[in-house]
């Protein structure tokens, strides 16, 4: 571990660990198998990274993309670690040379993806080549219940049976309890030592709204972060290409990325992002698994994504120099139905792991709980703090109705009469009153709480009940998302608690989270923007991305000392 320490400082100026880094580093160190959840901007890379440098022999490092791997592998480089990578963008002069070096035991970390690990002539290259271990990235990859399943990620179970006693260590930003033990099976651990992160990022602030003008939302919140780095997720090619246009048009440095486009234009496009040519990406989720960018200061959304580990993911793309950055999705009911039309070609075992990954989402989207509880406890954690500060619930950044008990205790009296035996849609047509034919067959419409609501849309009241629900004062059951009260629930009904239940209209967000005046506080904004343009210079001059030079949280703590001294400077801190 102490040789791991000085490479840690040598190669990456780090003089300590964050959360858990140690405790999977001391794993790698002692040749065990591991599995290490860290959210984005924990530090996870480093992780496999690090203990290469103090190991004897070479670490393989298991990615998916191309441009994960190119981008690490230029950051290692300028570190001055002997990092290479085998992939299909090379030409066939540069992949002899990487095969050269691996042969001659000058490389410590070589990144690939599965398909070239698994080629029986480069398996026969490693049985030749004295190896530290196996890291294998984005590990959620491997399991049918993780969120990007890829079936060339089960392969790599061979990785044991021809590698016995070579450690084989599993990396994830985003794992339930049920990917995480999935993992360990599908890549035969031998008793992985499991290491969970928080998934808690409470630098970053959650706004959630339903879509009404989206241009101008887009705009209102791009408007915060002028000259700021910022992704812009949209669910169709279609609907990346409308946006770009309509904000170019408006005068915004944007690029699209998707998987539509020519591959040497999407590439051109994400090489203007890292490098900051533009300030903004516009993009399907083909873009950002494992881009390492550093500075993003806003991750918008203009449509639902398909799961919580998905929004969890990309929203976590911000921020991960640890300093604030703001999320904000604009939703609406059709990006279900899209998602719903998406996911129908899917085999029947996973269409159903889809779909309830997508109504958690749904009600996630729809809930008057805070954002960062609600986050935490879909993968198995719970929020210490009562308030989180960085949220629009919490900040009360929302509008509430007044009689919530009231409508409560209707909606969950209509439940109970409907002998909790229908789904969400359904009960709200039965409190709107709907004449709907099965309504009247089933003689719902005689039953007391019938048209209790029938001054309100039937989307409003819908909207309530998975409101309720993502407040656990209701549950889904069954194959049919059944409603169901809870013990909660039955205190509402006794009028023992009180839920939140948002109005239907869109009240405009004007706050902004407490710790971004605190970051910048002491910071000469003037000096700050000289760095960034050095920076900037120094980037291009190199060839490498400007995060990779300095954090912003860098650049901002040297605006706010303003080292006149060696000694000084050396004290500032590079993460």
């Amino acid at each position: 571990m102490k040789k791991i320490q000085h490479a840690l400082a040598k190669y990456w100026g780090y003089n300590d660990f964050l959360p858990l880094q140690k405790e999977a580093m001391s794993a790698l160190n002692q040749g065990q198998d591991c599995i290490l959840v860290l959210p984005t901007g924990g530090g996870k890379s480093l992780c496999y990274q690090a203990p290469a440098m103090a190991a004897d022999g070479l670490a393989v490092v298991v990615s998916p993309l191309i441009s994960l791997m190119k981008d690490q592998v230029d950051a290692l480089v300028e570190c001055g670690v002997s990092a290479m990578r085998l992939d299909s963008s090379m030409s066939a002069g540069e992949q002899k040379e990487t095969i050269d070096s691996i042969r001659q035991g000058a490389v410590k970390l070589l990144y690939l993806s599965p398909e070239r690990l698994l080629t029986d002539g480069f398996l026969n290259l490693l049985k030749e080549t004295k190896l530290a271990y196996f890291a294998i990235d984005e590990a959620h990859c491997v399991s049918m219940w993780g969120h990007d399943f890829r079936p060339e990620y089960r392969q790599l179970s061979r990785l044991r049976e021809l590698f016995p006693d070579v450690a084989i260590a599993a990396y994830t930003a985003t794992a339930t309890q049920q990917v995480r033990n999935d993992i360990g099976i599908q890549l035969r651990l031998k008793q992985p030592e499991t290491l969970v992160g928080s998934f808690d990022r409470p630098n970053l602030s959650y706004t959630i709204r339903p879509c009404t003008k989206l241009l101008s939302q887009v705009r209102s919140v791009m408007d915060r972060h002028k000259g700021e780095s910022g992704i812009i997720y949209c669910i169709r090619r279609k609907d990346v290409d409308e946006l770009c246009a309509a904000l170019h048009s408006h005068g915004y440095k944007v690029a699209p990325y998707h998987a539509g486009m020519d591959a040497d234009k999407r590439k051109r496009n994400q090489d203007r992002f890292i490098n900051e040519k533009v300030d903004t990406i516009v993009a399907t989720i083909a873009f950002g698994m494992g881009i390492d960018k550093s500075n993003v200061r806003y991750v918008i959304h203009t449509g639902m994504p398909k799961s919580l580990e998905h929004y969890q993911q990309e929203s976590g793309r911000a921020g991960r120099d640890r300093l604030e950055a703001e999320c904000c999705m604009f939703y609406s009911g059709a990006d279900y139905g899209i998602w719903k039309f998406l996911m129908k070609d899917m085999p029947a075992e996973a269409y159903d792991i889809a779909l309830n990954k997508l109504n958690d989402m749904y009600a996630f989207c729809t809930s008057a709980s805070c954002r960062h509880e609600t986050i935490v406890r879909y993968f198995g954690q719970t929020l210490e703090k009562e308030n989180c500060a960085a949220c629009d619930v919490c900040l009360g950044d929302m509008e509430t109705i007044d009689d919530a008990l009231i409508v409560a205790q209707k909606i969950l009296s209509c439940v109970v009469r409907l002998e909790q035996q229908f789904g969400s849609q359904y009960t709200a047509q039965v409190l709107t009153g709907s004449k709907d034919k099965r309504i009247q067959e089933n003689n719902h419409d005689k039953l007391s709480t019938y048209a209790l609501l029938s001054d309100l849309k039937m989307k409003v009241v819908q909207n309530w009940i998975e409101q309720l629900v993502g407040q656990g004062y209701l549950e889904k059951y069954g194959e049919y998302n059944q409603l169901r009260v809870t013990e909660k629930g039955r205190a509402v009904l006794k009028g023992e608690k009180t839920p939140r239940l948002l109005k239907p209209a869109e009240k405009k967000s004007t706050y902004a989270p407490k710790s971004a005046a605190q970051s910048w506080e002491g910071v000469d904004g003037g000096l700050f923007e000289e760095l960034r343009a050095f920076r900037k210079r120094e980037a291009a001059e190199k060839g490498v991305p400007p995060f990779v030079i300095f954090g912003d949280a860098t650049l901002r703590e040297l605006a706010k000392i303003r080292p006149s001294t060696s000694q000084k400077l050396m004290g500032v801190r590079l993460r």
